[in-house]
């Protein structure tokens, strides 16, 4: 499996910028067999389902659940998650609370110990409350899994005030 992990405050035309670089780089691993792993989510969860999608790699999207009902994800996600399903060929769903930071971090730690490879989109910047990123390169790389940092020329964050840094 291979999975994407990165800032949850990219903007649009840095999304767009992945899914094609994304696209790209998945059409190899498709043709090895591989698929694709994401928890549902706003924002580069879809550009990693529709980049998957478009190099024929086969996808599968984590929900949200407790004692194995689906949970209700945050409204943000939800539009988001839709998409993913259509474009999935598989879906699980994992225990952990999709409003609760530590839980969605949790969450991502044991996605990533079910994978071979990891695509990071990630700047350098360290760790911070609301962007674990950081310490999922590093979780990944102590589990020795290949982890691949992308950061497209041109990508851009937002910042809490909404404005592109």
């Amino acid at each position: 499996m291979i999975a994407v992990v990165g800032h949850p405050d990219l903007t649009m035309p840095t999304l767009a910028l992945l899914e094609e670089e994304l696209r790209t780089r998945l059409a190899g691993l498709a043709r090895a067999g591989r698929a694709g792993l994401v928890r549902a989510g706003q924002g580069l969860p879809v550009a990693f389902g529709r980049a998957a999608r478009a190099a024929g790699l086969a996808l599968v999207t984590v929900l949200p659940a407790m004692q194995g009902v689906l949970e209700p994800l945050r409204e943000a996600d939800r539009e988001a998650a839709g998409e993913l399903l259509l474009l999935s060929q598989q879906v699980r769903l994992l225990e952990y609370e999709p409003g609760r930071g530590s839980s969605c971090v949790s969450a991502d730690e044991d996605l990533l110990r079910g994978c071979t490879r990891v695509l990071a989109v990630w700047d350098g910047s360290p760790s911070t409350c609301r962007d674990a990123t950081a310490h999922l390169v590093s979780f990944a790389r102590g589990l020795g899994l290949d982890v691949e940092v992308l950061w497209p020329a041109g990508a851009v964050r937002v910042n809490a005030a909404g404005e592109s840094v």
